[in-house]
Formats: structure tokens, sequence, C-alpha cells
């Protein structure tokens, strides 16, 4: 699960620069795609994950998608996670950094896409 994490921050670190979008931009995206990795590695029986960037014509919205074969839709958290929990906050993070979040059947695999926008 590491390794997919970390490898899915790394490719989007270098391709939103390559992209050239603004540092808080690209911080909050890395940590968006990482949150969303983590959650459907751990959260779902998927072999494979799959990650889409679109960057609007106009620069201003970055979409991030997280596709998986899990089932069952994601929701905002209905509660925060205590100080003594190891997890739990994932979702809430994803709550309080991106602009618009939201889980629908996936046109690229055979469960679930999770998406997250930020706008700039």
């Amino acid at each position: 699960m590491r390794t997919s994490a970390r490898s899915a921050r790394d490719t989007v670190r270098d391709r939103l620069r390559a992209w050239k979008v603004p540092g808080d931009t690209c911080c909050d995206a890395v940590l968006l795609v990482s949150e969303l990795t983590t959650n459907a590695v751990l959260h779902t029986d998927s072999g494979n994950v799959v990650c889409g960037l679109t960057l609007t014509g106009d620069e201003r919205l970055l979409r991030i998608e997280l596709h998986d074969g899990g089932r069952i839709p994601v929701r905002p958290p209905e509660q925060q996670a205590g100080p003594g929990d190891e997890g739990g906050r994932g979702l809430f993070l994803v709550q309080q950094i991106a602009d618009r979040w939201g889980s629908a059947r996936s046109t690229r695999a055979e469960g679930k896409v999770v998406w997250a926008e930020l706008t700039s």
C-alpha cells in the first residue's frame, strides 16, 4: 500500500509541475491523491486503482479521479476521528481541502470513482 500511495503522489506531483500548476494547488492535489489512494487500497478488494487528472482549458479547475473495483459509494464522514484513533481522517481531509468531491459508478473500472475538484 505504501508503494501505491507513494507512486501516485510522485506521479501526480510530476504531472502537475509539468502543467505549471501553482504550488498550493499542487500540494493540495498531492494530499488528496494520497488520501484517496490509501482509502481505495485499504477499503476495497481492488487489485488495481486508476488515477486520472484533468485540468480545464483555462487552468482554473483541477479534477482528480480515483477509479477502483469497490462497489460501495463513498459518503462524507459522519463523525470526526478522535485523538486516539489511528485512522479515519482521510475523507475528513478530502472534505476540508477539496472545493467539491463525491463518488459515482466508474466508467473506467468495474466499481466506483471517487473524485475531487480544486479551483485556483
